[in-house]
């Protein structure tokens, strides 16, 4: 019986932290780039899984923005561009101490606009299967609804202990038409202002949990330092799976 009381403690104690932040090709609110400030603001946060957006990187190349971040995290990188021009890619990026099962890219652009993508990955974490779907929404409404219905079939897989919704959602409404097919999946989801970094009024990034209930946490990351590397404040989520 305490053998068996141990064990439900360790599994109930099954946690990870996770942050979404759009780090606007690492220039800061003072016009200022400096990949050495995202990083040490993703080490304030010491997170298990970091979802970026708005990462401009040159893969293979001395300097390469997210092998450095990568590295200064301790996190292997998933990238997931949106754009490459020449050397350069541009999108969505993941750091995860979490291991990663499978890696699957949606793109979800709508035609004369910028490029959109959705980075779907599957993760193992103590057992349990965790999907992450990781995405950079678009600037308009009709866009955003366009990308909000090809996601939506991304997230419905059942046979999932954890489903995951992570990202800038660029929706400026709480409950906005676009996202209304997504409060039906991940029901109660809490938000937080994070944008502009400096004096944040609106909850462009969002962070989605289901259960919702494994959502312990949710809280922008203010510091003086994470207020001037980016125009957004990144998005912390404490998980915890009972």
């Amino acid at each position: 019986m305490q053998g068996r009381t141990q064990l439900e403690s360790a599994v109930s104690a099954v946690r990870l932290r996770l942050v979404t932040w759009n780090i606007h090709r690492c220039v800061g609110s003072d016009g200022v780039k400096s990949p050495g400030r995202c990083a040490q603001v993703l080490q304030e946060i010491a997170a298990d899984i970091v979802v970026l957006q708005e990462v401009e990187s040159m893969p293979g190349r001395a300097g390469d923005v997210l092998e450095y971040l990568a590295a200064e995290t301790n996190s292997p990188a998933v990238a997931g561009p949106t754009m490459v021009s020449g050397h350069t890619h541009y999108g969505n990026a993941l750091l995860t101490r979490i291991p990663v099962e499978a890696v699957r890219h949606h793109d979800i652009s709508v035609e004369g606009r910028e490029p959109r993508a959705a980075l779907d990955v599957d993760l193992r974490h103590c057992g349990a299967s965790i999907q992450l779907v990781a995405t950079h929404l678009g600037l308009r409404p009709s866009e955003r609804r366009s990308q909000v219905e090809k996601l939506v079939p991304l997230v419905r897989d059942e046979s999932r202990r954890l489903v995951l919704l992570a990202g800038d959602l660029n929706e400026w409404f709480l409950w906005g038409r676009p996202l209304r097919r997504l409060h039906s999946i991940f029901p109660d989801t809490p938000h937080r202002r994070s944008w502009p970094a400096r004096w944040p009024l609106f909850a462009l990034d969002r962070i989605w949990v289901n259960p919702g209930r494994c959502l312990r946490r949710l809280a922008v990351h203010q510091t003086p330092l994470s207020r001037v590397a980016s125009d957004h404040l990144p998005l912390v989520a404490d998980i915890s799976m009972d």
